[in-house]
């Protein structure tokens, strides 16, 4: 057990740190996998560059045993838990090949896993999460010191466990003089104000992303498509802003912050709950279309009840596979305006692929030994190291 302590230190004290950052949102589409080279900790970090990036995707079949587990049986829990890190030690592999190196030459995998499910504070079961997408698993097969398991620590301490990547953004965005918000849309929609201090930061998630959108898209085109791809369904349409309206007043949004949520609450059951109202001959396109106005309105609605009333905010970036969408990024920026609204790339933070690098810095930390939570974001009672370390089969590369 010492040498494995010393060998983490040595990689705590490496002047630059190669890190493979794996992540499986809500939309489940597949592993995003990052390789970043991280120099310093906590405000002194810096994102020195990222080596490569992509996409393993999931097929069929994945995703199809994937979307069963959330409300799965404890065996096939069981199963897809080995079976996944599998999936995410091939993605690890195979960015460390795009970037032209050896596993040898990586210090750190940090991994999120795959949410299967998640209770936040507050519900009437204990608040509690699971990620599944086996840390040994990866470790073993990449040989590498792999942390995961991120969100524990901080629903132990008190907090929702979620968001995490706010200590990431503040990390990487933060400047003296201005305050930016940063808005993920995922699955699950969140923001992140960066302040000019880190114990200002103020985060959540605003409620439903991609995830209602896809839902509705797949059930609108007979399976066909599992997203609206380039928002073409959403555009045929003009929204309802009467039955937009009765969405938003769905209790959630009145939640106070800090807050989060997740497919327990905005997955595809919550589609169908909707889906009667929508019995006409195109009632299932002009759900897509009220569904993407619902995701941005409910995003600006949040600023207006949590974050103007504290801050001026200078700028609105967009992250995730919602920024991609041009109904709901021009509908955001109509929305905003006269705040400009523009693209986490222009901070040169790489939108597709932001929440693996942020896995991945966040295993720089806990290596370190530096906490990288947030009790403004989560709630917790203090920030606290988050993650598991599994040592990796190797002594740590020079």
């Amino acid at each position: 057990m010492e040498a494995i302590v010393h060998a983490w230190d040595e990689i705590a004290h490496m002047p630059l740190r190669r890190i493979v950052g794996l992540m499986s949102g809500t939309s489940v589409d597949g592993v995003d996998a990052a390789l970043v080279e991280v120099s310093g900790t906590g405000p002194t970090l810096r994102l020195e560059r990222i080596a490569a990036a992509l996409t393993l995707p999931y097929d069929a079949e994945e995703r199809a045993r994937i979307h069963a587990l959330f409300d799965g049986r404890v065996a096939d829990i069981c199963e897809m838990n080995v079976i996944l890190g599998e999936r995410f030690a091939e993605a690890a592999l195979a960015v460390i090949a795009q970037a032209g190196l050896a596993p040898e030459e990586v210090h750190l995998v940090g991994s999120h896993g795959q949410t299967i499910y998640h209770v936040p504070r507050g519900r009437a079961r204990r608040s509690s999460t699971l990620q599944i997408g086996e840390p040994c698993v990866i470790a073993e097969r990449t040989g590498i010191t792999t942390v995961a398991d991120f969100r524990p620590r901080d629903i132990a301490a008190g907090g929702e466990g979620a968001p995490l990547v706010p200590y990431v953004d503040w990390v990487l965005c933060h400047r003296p003089d201005r305050t930016i918000a940063l808005q993920n849309i995922g699955g699950i929609a969140n923001v992140t104000v960066v302040t000019p201090m880190l114990e200002d930061v103020i985060a959540f998630d605003t409620g439903p992303g991609n995830m209602v959108i896809d839902a509705a898209a797949e059930r609108a085109t007979g399976g066909r498509q599992t997203y609206d791809e380039d928002g073409r369904l959403a555009a045929s349409h003009v929204p309802n802003q009467r039955r937009v309206a009765e969405l938003l007043r769905d209790p959630y949004f009145a939640l106070p912050i800090p807050k989060s949520t997740g497919r327990e609450y905005w997955g595809r059951q919550y589609v169908e709950r909707l889906a009667p109202m929508y019995t006409d001959a195109d009632g299932a396109v002009q759900l897509v279309s009220d569904l993407t106005e619902f995701a941005a309105r409910s995003i600006r609605d949040a600023y207006a009840w949590f974050i103007f009333p504290q801050h001026r905010i200078d700028a609105v970036y967009l992250s995730g596979g919602g920024a991609r969408n041009p109904v709901l990024r021009r509908r955001l920026a109509e929305l905003f305006a006269p705040v400009p609204v523009g693209s986490t790339s222009d901070l040169d933070l790489p939108g597709e692929f932001k929440e693996a690098v942020a896995f991945a810095i966040l295993a720089n930390e806990t290596i370190c030994g530096q906490p990288s939570s947030i009790p403004g974001a989560t709630g917790a009672t203090g920030p606290r190291v988050l993650g598991k370390i599994i040592p990796g089969r190797d002594a740590p590369p020079g």
